[in-house]
């Protein structure tokens, strides 16, 4: 069998293949290749080398639910069509009660994991979300929850006058098992400025990281793309996870996400993303993030065909059922807001991989 750099064809990738199949991790200028490269045959075989020496045949997808529990938000950024103000048509809080009932049907039906992400609602203290924590796992105590990104920590945390520490270490006592890795879009100063003017920034974004890191509580890393990014703001992005990955060792999966621009306050470079695109991005992070166990294609954002070709180039974790979903389906997305188990192993099996159920913390039990 030949070694992997013998079977690429474009004489500029083959330096990096080498890397790769030394265990060299690829340089800032390497990712940059890898994003402008066209010859993405060749980037399917350095990827898939990447993902099958760490997960084997394996791509894993959860049985899931999403619980968006308000749209009432401080910050209202103009990258998002979720948002809403304080008795503005649309806006809505769900009643503890409500929450109840949507998980109580969610468990029923054999959910094995809730994700929960919301609006900066002035209203809400923090007894609101870990009592929400605690009344979930009353009713299934071995569900999974990741919730809360570090842009709601750190609004938690100033609106109670505690620390970020405090914070989460209630949090994780009210249930919290991890992160996801919501609120990093992208790093850029520049672009931040533009697409989220009054959220944290991107170096706030890696401290509250840190800190849950510290706590011992895992995460999940994203970033946005297609909408006012460079290639070198992507690049920068990569770079930076990396780094504290390899302090922390504590982010479990990298998450890109192709930005939906409709009903949003963004112009987006291009209507949607080509193929070519997605598969660079998709690729090149997984090569980038030796560190990075997985690499998480939500199939919501990117349609499934799509999140299933992307399962040879590099991706593993094909997200999950996620029923009830809002916030991409605001800005636009045509998925169906939720998917079936038996969905979601019937695109893993075509694409010759084999489906492991799992949650968030790749505990795998089917």
């Amino acid at each position: 069998m030949k070694k992997l750099p013998d079977t690429i064809s474009d004489s500029a990738l083959r330096p990096i293949a080498k890397k790769v199949y030394e265990g060299i991790p690829v340089s800032a200028a390497d990712a940059r290749r890898l994003l402008a490269t066209n010859s993405i045959l060749d980037l399917g075989r350095i990827s898939s080398h990447v993902r099958r020496k760490l997960h084997g045949g394996a791509a894993y997808y959860g049985v899931s639910m999403n619980l968006n529990f308000t749209n009432i938000c401080a910050l209202r950024c103009p990258l998002c069509a979720f948002s809403r103000d304080a008795g503005q048509e649309g806006a809505y809080l769900l009643a503890p009660g409500e929450i109840e009932r949507r998980v109580k049907t969610a468990a029923a039906a054999g959910v094995d994991e809730v994700h929960i992400v919301g609006g900066l609602n002035p209203e809400l203290k923090l007894c609101y979300f870990e009592d929400m924590l605690r009344r979930i796992k009353k009713i299934k105590p071995g569900i999974f929850i990741t919730a809360f990104t570090a842009v709601e920590i750190e609004y938690f945390s100033r609106s109670e006058g505690t620390s970020v520490e405090e914070t989460l270490k209630r949090l994780m006592a009210a249930g919290l098992g991890a992160m996801p890795g919501g609120g990093a879009e992208i790093f850029s100063p520049r672009v931040r400025k533009v697409i989220a003017p009054l959220k944290i920034s991107g170096n706030r974004w890696l401290e509250i990281m840190r800190t849950a890191h510290s706590a011992g509580l895992k995460t999940n890393a994203t970033m946005l793309y297609n909408h006012l990014e460079t290639d070198a703001d992507i690049v920068d992005h990569l770079s930076r996870i990396r780094d504290l990955q390899e302090e922390t060792r504590g982010f479990k999966a990298f998450v890109p996400l192709p930005f939906h621009g409709e009903n949003t306050g963004i112009a987006a470079r291009r209507a949607s993303t080509t193929g070519y695109d997605d598969i660079r991005i998709y690729a090149a992070s997984r090569i980038f993030l030796h560190n990075v166990p997985h690499i998480k294609a939500l199939w919501m954002y990117l349609g499934e065909k799509m999140a299933q070709v992307l399962l040879r180039f590099g991706v593993d974790d094909f997200s999950g059922t996620y029923s009830g979903e809002k916030v991409v389906h605001a800005a636009g997305a045509s998925t169906a807001d939720h998917g079936s188990e038996a969905f979601l192993r019937r695109l893993i099996l075509n694409a010759g991989l084999k489906p492991v159920r799992t949650t968030a913390d790749y505990g795998a039990f089917k």
